[in-house]
């Protein structure tokens, strides 16, 4: 399978996208941008365009087809968190009531680190059962901008440039 990779100037940061002819198959937070592949596929150049309106506050949702890499629990939890509405968030038990597997949270808590196609796959949106803030591969400062980004909290900034 032939892949591509660029590079988006978010306002946390560059984020990395990987794809396929017709699926995002990584999405994560990078410190630096190194140079992209010249020729986009149309996948890749439509998450850009998902991605700029999203941090527009213009974008709740994503309409693109992902291709998460991971064993088949990962990807029923991946499933599960791309049911929790923008500006909602859900804690690691009620994922794994919702899984029908109670007393999995830690299992959840495991397969959401290792989301690969952040922001699209909102593992932003889960919280610890006390409603604190618990770990984030991007870093807590960015699930916590995310969070209040989408409840309204933090503004849109108004020069993104993807």
């Amino acid at each position: 399978m032939k892949t591509c990779k660029a590079y988006f100037k978010s306002p946390l940061g560059p984020i990395e996208i990987v794809g396929s002819a017709d699926s995002i198959l990584a999405l994560n937070f990078v410190e630096d941008m190194m140079p992209g592949d010249g020729e986009l596929t149309f996948c890749v150049k439509e998450c850009f365009k998902q991605l700029n309106e999203y941090f527009k506050g213009q974008r709740q949702e994503f309409f693109l087809n992902l291709q998460p890499m991971g064993t088949d629990f990962q990807k029923s939890v991946w499933r599960q968190l791309e049911k929790i509405s923008y500006g909602e968030t859900t804690s690691y038990g009620e994922i794994a009531d919702a899984l029908a597997k109670p007393g999995a949270s830690r299992a959840v808590g495991s397969a959401n680190g290792k989301n690969p196609i952040a922001i699209i796959i909102p593992c932003h949106r889960v919280i610890g059962s006390d409603g604190s803030l618990t770990g984030y591969g991007g870093g807590l400062w960015r699930k916590e901008w995310l969070i209040g980004f989408e409840r309204g909290a933090s503004q849109p900034p108004s020069d993104i440039i993807a």
